[in-house]
């Protein structure tokens, strides 16, 4: 069983069926995927998008709707009613009311809404909507978790032949958004993919800051720079294991990271979290396992957010959006 399928089977093992919102309706893969997760299980599926468009895509493309819920964005009195609610929620927001009405004539904007306002668990697009879209959305209805700066895209790495801490999977971060994060970016990334892949995968995290030095062995502004990231996450979040600065062998192999690192440490050769200086070596790190090792790399959730979010590929195809809605869904619980 592949890394994915396993999370698929997780997903569906769930008690309760979290509600995925769905805006993209435009999209016959969104309505193919919507079926799919509906009927093996994996969530509840919310299609939001105006009521017309949902049936024109469903009918050219063959798909029933039966069992799944339609919000119909084009409501102009549903509109009302959930910018109001919005509004008087009792949060502050950097939107007017009069701006909140207009931003809700996108159905993604509707879906984040109603998943900050609690009508929906989770809420899944980027197929169609830009990365920039999707983050601009998600930070002004949802907002950033709690001593997060950024949010950040974690994989979850599955490689043909390695035996690692966690078996052939280990987490990289971050893979997609933030290209040369300072200190306090860093901290919030290994934060967030920690609580990821605790809530995903099940894992006690164990993150690894990874450097080209290990513990003094180097020196220099991107090393001092992980130290203070380091620092920051043990003040932040000291329930957190984490260790740095190590060099990838030393984070992963228990054998190296006896001979690196010097004194006791829960996380050198044992991490399961690797947490890439910047995005240049997290990118470069994916396509290598891909490239050379045949190794796969999932997950579009968007760590860091208030509640759960994923930014899909715009070339995704049906599986992989079914898989995304899979993870997107172990991370609401």
């Amino acid at each position: 069983m592949t890394l994915i399928q396993k999370l698929t089977e997780d997903a569906k093992a769930c008690e309760r069926k979290a509600r995925v919102a769905l805006p993209e309706c435009e999209a016959a893969k969104t309505l193919q995927a919507a079926r799919r997760v509906a009927d093996d299980g994996i969530g509840i599926p919310v299609l939001v998008s105006p009521a017309d468009v949902i049936r024109a895509t469903a009918e050219e493309a063959g798909i029933d709707l039966a069992g799944m819920e339609i919000v119909d964005t084009s409501d102009a009195d549903a509109l009302e009613e959930l910018a109001s609610r919005f509004m008087d929620a009792g949060k502050p927001r950097t939107l007017s009311a009069k701006g909140i009405r207009r931003k809700l004539k996108n159905p993604m904007w509707w879906a984040m809404v109603m998943e900050e306002l609690g009508d929906v668990d989770c809420t899944f697009c980027g197929h169609v909507n830009t990365t920039g879209d999707v983050l601009m959305c998600a930070q002004m209805t949802i907002g950033l978790a709690e001593g997060v700066d950024v949010p950040s895209i974690l994989a979850l790495v599955e490689t043909p032949g390695f035996e690692g801490p966690e078996g052939g999977v280990i987490c990289f971060t971050d893979c997609g958004l933030n290209p040369e994060p300072n200190a306090s970016e860093l901290a919030s990334i290994a934060i967030s993919a920690a609580d990821g892949v605790r809530s995903i995968i099940g894992w006690e995290p164990r993150v690894g800051f990874l450097s080209f030095s290990t513990k003094g062995s180097g020196a220099g502004q991107s090393v001092e720079r992980v130290r203070e990231a380091l620092d920051l996450v043990h003040e932040r979040r000291p329930d957190i294991a984490a260790d740095g600065e190590l060099q990838l062998d030393a984070a992963i192999d228990e054998a190296v990271a006896a001979k690196k690192v010097g004194g006791a440490s829960e996380v050198a050769g044992r991490a399961n979290v690797l947490v890439f200086p910047d995005l240049n070596s997290a990118n470069i790190a994916v396509k290598l396992v891909q490239r050379f090792a045949k190794g796969a790399a999932y997950g579009h959730t968007l760590n860091g957010f208030a509640k759960p979010v994923a930014d899909s590929s715009r070339g995704a195809t049906v599986d992989e959006i079914v898989g995304d809605i899979a993870m997107l869904v172990l991370s609401t619980r």
